[in-house]
């Protein structure tokens, strides 16, 4: 399709020709941003000569979202120091008062602060007196799942996970995905791919891998270049590894450096995502950090 037949489609209707004047709205399609419709009347007339154009573009569309550098990991920053968080999750925890997820640093440094004023524990973000019993934790956790906190419900359906109750974590793992939560969207390509809790399904799979990946997921996007080199699309591969490389993921680096041995990546791409990779571990580290592992470390030998 030409410029010039693009821009006719866009400034009218692509079924009648009516153009966007007085009280006449054009409604983009559902699914491309090739034409616009003044009815669903049109629209519906005009899907047999719009097809397959709409498929093309939306799959264009789609990959265009899919390969963008996520500004950041799905864990983001840790909300007290503001530095991105470790995709090592046994650096951070979450507040079981608010669902906070804090680096270990800025937990370690509160522990210190109540230790030496002799206060008692809060949490590190809100405040609020750390949970002492599993029956307060609970207590928490169901008044964040009441508030529709997508972090809580999400993490109420890993227990259901843990717990063999599949249908159930599907349950709540669908509620979170559709409130946004992105490591949601994961586990749900995890059920789909087991039939746990749900029939076996590849397409369902591929869409959630998909949309954890879109949301900074390095393991999500470890996953698809994983799914995508064994369909034989090496370089769609490449980008999905590059792009978690980036992210600090170790798995991702180590099959950069495995197909760079088979000639599929070259020395300089393989040297800028060693670069990428590395700045992106160093960006999680601090002296407070690093006392908080320091701290960890003498007391497991003590």
């Amino acid at each position: 399709m030409s410029e010039e037949n693009v821009e006719a489609d866009i400034s009218c209707c692509a079924s009648c020709g009516s153009a966007e004047v007085d009280n006449i709205k054009l409604t983009e399609c559902n699914d491309c941003d090739l034409v616009r419709y003044c009815s669903v009347a049109c629209q519906r007339d005009h899907i047999p000569q719009h097809l397959r154009d709409c498929k093309v573009r939306a799959a264009e569309l789609r990959d265009e979202r899919l390969f963008k550098q996520p500004e950041s990991s799905h864990l983001g920053d840790c909300p007290i120091c503001c530095l991105p968080l470790s995709l090592d999750t046994k650096k951070s925890m979450m507040q079981a008062c608010c669902n906070k997820v804090i680096c270990n640093g800025c937990h370690h440094a509160n522990d210190l602060r109540i230790d030496e004023g002799k206060l008692q524990h809060k949490c590190s973000f809100c405040r609020e007196p750390t949970p002492s019993t599993e029956e307060d934790c609970e207590k928490y956790q169901r008044k964040r799942i009441e508030a529709n906190d997508p972090v809580a419900v999400r993490q109420w359906g890993r227990e259901q996970y843990d717990k063999g109750e599949y249908i159930r974590a599907f349950e709540y793992y669908t509620k979170a995905a559709e409130m946004g939560d992105v490591d949601a969207h994961y586990q749900l390509a995890v059920l789909y791919h087991h039939g746990r809790g749900v029939e076996k399904d590849e397409k369902k799979e591929l869409h959630h891998m998909e949309e954890a990946a879109i949301g900074g997921h390095p393991n999500a996007r470890y996953s698809l270049g994983y799914i995508e080199g064994n369909n034989g699309k090496a370089e769609r591969a490449k980008k999905h590894w590059n792009i978690a490389a980036t992210q600090g993921n170790d798995l991702s680096i180590g099959m950069l450096m495995n197909i760079f041995k088979g000639g599929l990546v070259s020395k300089d791409e393989l040297t800028a995502a060693l670069r990428a990779h590395h700045a992106a571990v160093d960006a999680t580290k601090s002296s407070q950090r690093e006392a908080a592992e320091e701290y960890m470390r003498s007391s497991e030998v003590s």
